[in-house]
């Protein structure tokens, strides 16, 4: 029996594993590229599984899933199951024999796999395969709708394929339909905020409104740690009243947003800049630490109007609000197009698309900054889900004055980006502004307005500002109004006034901790 087992032990297969899909063309050609979300490999054996590594998720497949060696059979098993990623399949096109290509797709001329990487070689080059157009077949998706969001299709008759993609050759961002973006979706958050706003009086919702425009421009300005004065704090709660008015995602008004935003006019652009910006700090011990390099200003004219026209095609479409706020807003400041204000218009445009869409209840706004602000890890996540893997693969000097030259290509990886985790993470703030910042500004107003009334019915003739001072003043000290200030401003009220007014607004705020901070996401 011992020998028997030991027989059988020796027959066994030992598991050999073989990257396949974008891993196998990507150790092929040696490629720098910014990791697809998933990768693939087969074993040489009848099992499965899947792990995450890195968060990257990992399928292991069985030997019989193993599709071929050559280039075509293995961006075939890509599409099939490590779905489209166009800045991999954009550097793989550009060190292809196309030689090879070609004999791939003649050996499968209606096969879907085969259509869609030809129309994909063509949309990313701009070149064109020697071959004749397809005469028959059923039109094919180029994204299949349950696994992407899409824009309305295109047909294109050269491959019988329909362009669905959300952008174009210039400016293409994929979105997933993940999990957790379905979860989110279910929700319905315009609903939501149309049900929170109904159960309150239009007055207290006017008042509230206009709390959170402010509350919104100083949460945004101080993500950025930019100084605020009266004059910035008003001119953008301007804009942002206007949000909902018209479409500020054009050259002339964002250069005009820009202008407003940035308050001293020597710092005013009239284009899009001309110099190589980036994000970074000094590190005594470490020197300079890099975090964001923008693209290079010769490719941002080009990519700023992909940019602007994949906003028109999500526009001209049934793009879910949220995918749309968030492609555009997210691929703005990744752009970084002016010297200033970019982090601003970024937040803004949230807003903005949000807004036009029909998302937000009409004269509504949500304070995303605020919930932005209070988990600045979760907001610096959502950028750095891109800057980080993006600065690995950006050859760059600095020289002692803090200049930054890029000396590699770099349009590719702007141009094509996988904005699932910048979508989700919109998600999730809005879901937070909702359930958090925006009940609980209409809840404190409620209780503020009953803590006034309670002080009135004490000291009726009070004035409304030295009432608002009152309360303002005991939620400073604890509930309590001290002795210093009660000399200065209420001499004239007696202990027992007092005592009965700090009593009436800790019944009414509870001491001012009625309204707890966010949780962190």
């Amino acid at each position: 029996m011992f020998f028997l087992k030991e027989v059988m032990a020796t027959n066994e297969k030992k598991p050999v594993y073989r990257s396949a899909g974008y891993l196998a063309l990507i150790e092929r050609y040696q490629l720098a590229v910014i990791p697809n979300w998933h990768q693939s490999r087969v074993v040489n054996k009848n099992t499965a599984k899947t792990y995450e590594e890195r968060g990257i998720i990992v399928d292991v497949y069985p030997e019989r899933y193993w599709s071929g060696d050559g280039v075509g059979d293995q961006l075939e098993f890509a599409l099939k199951y490590d779905g489209v990623n166009l800045a991999i399949l954009a550097r793989l096109f550009e060190v292809i024999d196309v030689q090879e290509l070609l004999t791939y797709i003649q050996s499968k001329p209606t096969g879907k796999y085969a259509r869609k990487i030809w129309y994909l070689y063509e949309f990313l080059t701009g070149k064109k395969l020697p071959l004749d157009d397809v005469k028959q077949g059923n039109y094919v998706d180029l994204l299949e709708e349950e696994k992407y969001y899409t824009a309305p299709r295109c047909p294109i008759r050269r491959q019988r394929i329909n362009d669905n993609l959300l952008g174009n050759r210039h400016f293409c961002p994929i979105v997933r339909r993940t999990d957790t973006l379905h979860q989110f979706e279910g929700r319905n958050f315009s609903a939501r905020c149309q049900q929170i706003i109904d159960g309150y009086p239009d007055a207290l919702l006017k008042r509230a409104v206009g709390f959170l425009y402010t509350k919104e421009t100083r949460s945004s300005f101080e993500i950025e740690r930019v100084k605020l004065s009266p004059q910035r704090v008003q001119r953008f709660v301007e804009l942002l009243q206007f949000a909902a008015e018209e479409d500020f995602f054009n050259k002339d008004a964002l250069i005009n947003l820009q202008n407003h935003i940035v308050v001293d006019e020597r710092f005013h652009n009239k284009d899009y800049r001309t110099n190589q910006n980036y994000v970074g700090e000094n590190h005594a011990l470490h020197g300079a630490l890099i975090h964001f390099i923008s693209p290079k200003p010769e490719d941002l004219p080009d990519l700023m109007q992909g940019l602007l026209e994949a906003h028109q095609r999500m526009e001209a479409g049934n793009v879910s609000p949220v995918v749309h706020a968030a492609t555009i807003a997210y691929g703005f400041v990744f752009m970084h197009p002016f010297e200033d204000g970019n982090g601003r218009i970024h937040r803004f445009l949230i807003h903005n698309i949000l807004a036009r869409k029909g998302f937000t209840p009409e004269g509504v706004i949500f304070p995303v900054s605020a919930v932005m602000l209070r988990n600045m890890k979760a907001y610096d996540a959502s950028l750095e889900a891109f800057s980080k893997p993006l600065v690995r693969l950006i050859e760059y000097d600095l020289d002692e004055d803090g200049i930054l030259t890029v000396r590699n290509k770099t349009a590719l990886w702007y141009r094509y980006m996988d904005m699932t985790p910048q979508v989700e993470a919109l998600f999730r703030f809005i879901e937070m502004t909702l359930e958090q910042e925006l009940t609980q500004e209409f809840t404190y107003l409620e209780r503020y307005d009953k803590a006034q009334r309670a002080v009135r019915a004490i000291v009726p003739d009070m004035p409304d500002n030295k009432v608002n001072l009152f309360i303002k003043l005991c939620l400073q000290n604890n509930g309590k109004l001290s002795a210093k200030k009660r000399k200065k401003f209420f001499a004239q009220l007696t202990d027992e006034e007092i005592t009965k007014m700090e009593m009436a607004i800790k019944e009414a705020l509870d001491n001012g901790k009625d309204i707890n901070p966010a949780p962190k996401l």
